[in-house]
């Protein structure tokens, strides 16, 4: 479903992503581990169209469409979505107001509740939440867009271990129901704590330093290695 060919990204004229390939097909969940700095974020943002991120080498393609001459809201009426790692806060704009613009005030209910957000649909987004609730706040947002394919951005950062399980359901049943033309989704996920692992059903991973996707393999088995031995990539 989305496709990373050779994908470099520069910055200011500076690479932060070097010759990257990375294939998601529908129905999967893949997870992407790696230091800070190491263009985990860059990637996802690329793949959206965001400044300043600028693809200067390769191409992304979404559903064997390449997305790299149209913007940031063309690709998200396509179907690709990101859950973003630090979220703005939008005065003036409640929750109720945003699903209701976008055609989602049927599914605010029980999308929030299953977020532990009911009490937040008059609230606007993320003003005054706290880390925790932001990160959920955005989850469901995203949710909200109803995205084929979903990319989240360290969706359990900051969440208390109580709430990592109700994320990672919220993860785990957003990539697996159909949308609404009866399609498979799929999903991206950038974990640095890997909490979210033991709520989400996957067998990829990736690990990426310095830009580079250095290693890939069964998830769970690679965070094993990473608490142990960083992320270098496992011996041959």
């Amino acid at each position: 479903m989305l496709e990373f060919r050779n994908v470099t990204v520069a910055v200011a004229g500076k690479a932060v992503v070097d010759s990257v390939d990375l294939t998601v097909g529908s129905g999967e969940l893949h997870v992407l581990m790696g230091p800070n700095g190491s263009g985990k974020s860059s990637l996802l943002a690329a793949a959206m169209g965001l400044a300043p991120y600028k693809v200067t080498q390769g191409d992304i393609v979404f559903d064997g469409q390449s997305v790299l001459g149209l913007s940031t809201d063309e690709r998200a009426r396509l179907g690709l979505g990101l859950a973003f790692q630090h979220p703005p806060a939008l005065e003036g704009i409640s929750y109720r107001a945003f699903a209701r613009a976008i055609g989602a005030e049927d599914a605010l209910e029980g999308e929030a509740g299953a977020l532990d957000l009911s009490a937040f649909g008059d609230r606007d987004l993320n003003v005054g939440f706290s880390g925790g609730e932001t990160k959920r706040s955005e989850v469901l947002k995203l949710i909200l867009q109803r995205p084929r394919m979903l990319m989240f951005d360290e969706p359990e950062s900051g969440v208390d271990l109580e709430h990592v399980a109700v994320v990672g359901r919220a993860v785990q049943r957003a990539i697996t129901t159909p949308d609404s033309e009866g399609r498979p989704r799929a999903g991206l996920v950038i974990t640095h704590t890997g909490l979210i692992l033991d709520h989400v059903d996957t067998a990829h991973g990736h690990i990426m330093t310095d830009g580079r996707l250095v290693h890939s393999g069964d998830a769970r088995e690679l965070f094993r290695h990473i608490q142990s031995h960083g992320y270098r990539a496992p011996a041959a």
